[in-house]
């Protein structure tokens, strides 16, 4: 049985940086063992948010999506913990992400798992569910051609993303962070 969410807080982002930013504010709150959990269609921003985390938790090289390889592992360059960035679109099952054996680098790391709703939760008594909706199919702003704006690009117009955290299980009761954009 899934416990029940302990609290949920929405933000409104309009650009990859202030996902980014929101994200690299939310990791000084997270600790080695925390499980984050992202959800978003296709180019919603699962690795833009990712990004802001690692540079938050100070970690190594460069983070690009695990898509291909499914896990990438991030040294922390400090005392902090390292991240793990998983990718679960193509593992069809819990025992499917069970063979990645993520509980072996769980406890050192705060571990992200893109497309991991409803495969993942299994791994930690609690979870940070990361929801990330864009507009689709034909709402939201328009750039100057008159074009459906549907990715974060350069342009300069944005598509506002709202970003949802849910806490779950007893390391997020009562433990809403408290982030600089609320």
């Amino acid at each position: 049985m899934t416990p029940t969410p302990d609290w949920t807080a929405s933000y409104d982002v309009g650009s990859a940086t202030e996902l980014q930013a929101l994200a690299a504010a939310l990791a000084p709150q997270l600790r080695p063992g925390d499980l984050l959990v992202l959800s978003g269609e296709l180019g919603a921003g699962k690795t833009t948010f990712t990004q802001g985390l690692g540079r938050g938790l100070a970690v190594e090289d460069r983070i690009i999506s695990p898509t291909f390889v499914l896990v990438r592992q991030h040294s922390s360059r400090g005392d902090g913990p390292g991240l793990i960035h998983v990718d679960a679109y193509r593992l069809e099952s819990a025992a499917a992400v069970d063979d990645l054996d993520l509980e072996a680098t769980m406890a050192a790391n705060v571990t992200v798992i893109e497309w991991g709703a409803g495969r993942v939760e299994h791994l930690s008594d609690s979870w940070l569910r990361v929801d990330i909706a864009r507009p689709l199919g034909g709402t939201g702003p328009t750039a100057a051609d008159g074009e459906w704006v549907t990715v974060f690009d350069d342009d300069g117009v944005d598509e506002v993303r709202t970003v949802t955290l849910t806490g779950v299980g007893p390391r997020w009761t009562g433990q809403q962070p408290g982030l600089p954009l609320d």
